[in-house]
């Protein structure tokens, strides 16, 4: 018998859904019982759930307007505030990508400080794990074994819908939003004053305040100083996942959670179905990879997402060989053609391809294309199964009552894994 729901330590919201199964992998990699929902979830969806610690729900904001957000985050908002956890994320991609037209990180933050009444707002993206470092408000991102400002990068620069033009956060922000920014910056916490920093911030009327990071120990020193704060009242806060780790160290000095788990690795499968609309290099260096191992692949041409090649695929799939299906190959120009509507159709085949075949493990690449997929699906809940690179877990379907209860799942933001990253999700190593 399931015991009675208690009020977790922290709840999020991922504005797409590859960056919110990286929190759920964080979470349960340090032994926090979690859960991740599709939706904003009833009290009948939590009750499955009773045990866990901390509520996520995967959202679409990253690839929604402004006006999108009014109408739909407010209630999400009212829904983690009623869960009554200390720490309220909005978890956002580590690389900030974000545009005023689409994805307003300024919005959002504006929506939540209505919410939460929050006397500010916390900015916190660096994530040294993953390759992601914010000094004196700059973001800076790892491709290819070399660290790049963000504007500079090579992906990021030239995304096709929210491309990265402008490396400091505040100004960046300035252009979403007309909440004042301040800075806890690199030199204060070396100096050991960040928390006087912060303090002044707020005293000179700072709305929202970015927090640099460049090392676990800044981490860790932020995390000290939300939650102090969140003990008083409920915290919101925008950031990466790198905010989560922070926290979770935190918590374990504290001994609010118990040791790390050691998980099991994630065993084979027999064959593994690939769907990507990413246009990252990095997804088309595994894509071309995927073919010297044996994958058979076929492009998806648009707007029209399903052709001739779902029966090549259908036939492969029944002689036990894993198949890819993508839409791009590298950088492309954004036309208008792979936007929700084809996702969604993705999606929409993807369950078909599910169904005929039988297939138990997916892997959809591609941060807009996994949130608009995966809705398509009549999934109700994700949990973590296996890690498999930081960032993109191997998670396990719930959707009682559906074939699809118990589908091994992985989402892949462009550009994360390594080459042989399919191989791997495939082969369990």
């Amino acid at each position: 018998m399931k015991s009675a729901q208690a009020k977790p330590l922290y709840a999020y919201y991922g504005d797409d859904f590859t960056g919110s199964t990286d929190v759920l992998e964080a979470l349960a990699l340090h032994g926090v019982p979690s859960v991740l929902f599709t939706h904003a979830p009833e009290k009948q969806d939590l009750k499955a759930f009773a045990d866990c610690r901390a509520i996520g729900i995967a959202g679409e904001s990253r690839s929604r307007n402004p006006q999108w957000m009014t109408d739909n985050l407010p209630a999400v908002f009212a829904c983690m505030k009623r869960l009554g956890a200390a720490v309220n994320h909005y978890k956002v991609c580590s690389t900030f990508d974000s545009a005023p037209h689409v994805g307003s990180i300024g919005r959002a933050m504006e929506l939540g400080r209505k919410t939460f009444h929050a006397e500010f707002v916390p900015v916190v993206v660096g994530a040294p794990r993953l390759g992601r470092y914010v000094a004196f408000a700059n973001l800076f991102a790892a491709a290819d074994g070399a660290v790049y400002r963000i504007d500079r990068h090579p992906a990021m620069r030239f995304h096709p819908v929210t491309p990265m033009n402008e490396a400091d956060l505040r100004v960046h922000l300035s252009l979403q939003t007309r909440l004042c920014m301040g800075l806890v910056d690199l030199a204060s916490f070396q100096e050991s004053r960040a928390e006087d920093r912060l303090k002044a911030e707020l005293a000179a009327g700072a709305d929202g305040v970015v927090f640099d990071g460049i090392d676990d120990s800044m981490a860790d020193e932020t995390a000290r100083l939300l939650w102090v704060r969140a003990r008083k009242q409920q915290l919101f806060a925008v950031g990466s996942s790198g905010l989560t780790h922070g926290l979770l160290h935190h918590w374990r000095t504290l001994g609010l959670i118990g040791e790390a788990r050691e998980p099991e690795p994630p065993v084979a499968t027999d064959r593994l179905l690939v769907l990507s609309g990413s246009c990252s290099p990095a997804t088309e260096k595994q894509i071309r990879r995927s073919k010297l191992q044996g994958f058979a692949a076929w492009r998806l041409s648009g707007p029209a997402p399903w052709g001739p090649e779902t029966r090549e695929a259908l036939e492969a799939l029944a002689q036990g060989q894993s198949v890819v299906l993508y839409t791009a190959l590298g950088p492309q120009a954004n036309d208008g053609h792979y936007g929700e509507e084809f996702g969604a159709a993705l999606g929409s085949r993807l369950r078909e391809l599910l169904l005929l075949t039988g297939v138990r493990r997916v892997l959809i690449a591609g941060g807009d294309t996994a949130t608009h997929a995966v809705k398509q699906l009549g999934l109700n809940a994700l949990t973590f199964a296996a890690p498999l690179v930081p960032g993109v877990p191997l998670c396990r379907s719930h959707a009682p009552g559906s074939p699809l209860d118990g589908l091994e799942l992985v989402l892949k933001g462009g550009q994360m894994g390594p080459e042989d990253f399919f191989r791997q999700v495939r082969d369990g190593s």
